[in-house]
């Protein structure tokens, strides 16, 4: 019964069961609840004096000897039961300790609530204090006037810091080809994401059209690879640009490419291929779900990376240094597990 209380009658149940003598796990068998809970039960609300002993047999011979256990009474331990539920308990966050500053580090590094507690319980499956929930953490942060986590980071109104959304203009050069490999050609490994190596990737363009920067993510292991774009990105420009950045990997891992009709990549494909022998497949006008993975990701980078700024401001140095703080977040689709983690095991598997 996880999350429920015993109620009066159960307790007096476990009264009459504990008087005979009967074992924890025969009482929780008598009352449905799990013998843990019974144990629960009888250190935190039984009386502190012994009750007259009882015969049990004990030893490889099943000898009979006296034996003592504490006295347990059900009214007294409903009555302890409901002063400790009305007892006002501080906020688990609101505590100076390990568990707090291991929030507030991940909440730094602008992981979400979720991200926070599904990796607390990954990295301690078997320790309950290192466990908090994604609510409690929205609820210091957000709620909690005292001892919460509210003065230490400020709400911002969209993902992107920005108070409203402007429409995106329309793209007068974005190509209109005919001939390029469409993604319903791709293998079928790269739609059900059993096989690493299959990468999505797109443009994202800072103010005024002038400056641009490629991002690729691969779609098993959600590893993101940034690339930093000369001014004006012409399509040859920007193919060499994430050739260089992506034949650092294995083969195995660059099996192919998924990106939108931008006039970039549409001009450019074949060029690409011919440098990293990766096919380039090319997803439907206007769909962006087709390279949802991509579109996520591109989401996360407006918070480093906003929009109508200018994008040429940023190194490579600092690109990689935005990848690996996003390859480096617990994902629940990863069993919060991080992108780079993932990305290592998939080295090892194709390198041995």
């Amino acid at each position: 019964m996880p999350g429920k209380r015993l109620t009066a009658e159960q307790r007096a149940t476990i009264q009459r069961c504990w008087a005979a003598g009967f074992t924890q796990v025969q009482i929780a068998i008598a009352v449905g609840v799990h013998a843990s809970t019974v144990c629960r039960e009888v250190a935190r609300n039984g009386d502190d004096r012994y009750g007259p002993p009882h015969l049990r047999r004990r030893g490889p011979g099943g000898r009979l000897v006296r034996a003592y256990r504490l006295r347990y009474d059900a009214v007294l331990a409903q009555l302890r039961a409901g002063r400790r539920a009305r007892r006002p308990k501080p906020a688990k966050l609101a505590v100076p300790g390990p568990l707090r500053d291991t929030v507030v580090a991940g909440l730094a590094k602008r992981w979400s609530p979720e991200q926070i507690a599904g990796r607390l319980r990954f990295a301690h499956p078997d320790a309950p204090e290192w466990h908090v929930s994604a609510e409690t953490i929205y609820l210091a942060i957000y709620v909690q006037a005292r001892g919460g986590l509210k003065d230490l980071f400020e709400r911002p109104v969209l993902r992107t810091g920005r108070a409203h959304r402007r429409p995106a203009q329309p793209d007068g050069r974005r190509a209109r080809f005919a001939d390029l490999p469409h993604i319903s050609t791709r293998p079928a490994d790269a739609a059900d994401r059993k096989t690493a190596g299959h990468h999505e990737g797109d443009l994202i363009i800072g103010a005024h059209g002038r400056s641009g920067i490629a991002t690729v993510v691969e779609r098993t292991t959600r590893y993101l690879t940034l690339t930093a774009l000369p001014d004006h990105h012409d399509p040859a420009a920007v193919a060499e640009a994430v050739a260089d950045r992506l034949t650092h990997l294995p083969r195995q891992l660059l099996r192919s490419l998924t990106w939108d009709r931008g006039f970039e990549m549409a001009h450019s494909h074949k060029l690409f291929t011919a440098r990293t022998d990766c096919q380039v497949y090319f997803a439907n006008p206007h769909s962006p779900w087709e390279r949802g993975t991509n579109e996520n990701t591109n989401g996360l980078l407006r918070e480093y990376l906003p929009k109508g700024t200018d994008l040429s401001v940023h190194t490579q140095e600092h690109l990689d240094g935005v990848a690996a703080e996003i390859n480096g977040r617990p994902r629940k689709i990863l069993g919060f597990r991080t992108p780079a983690e993932v990305l290592q095991e998939q080295l090892i598997a194709t390198t041995g």
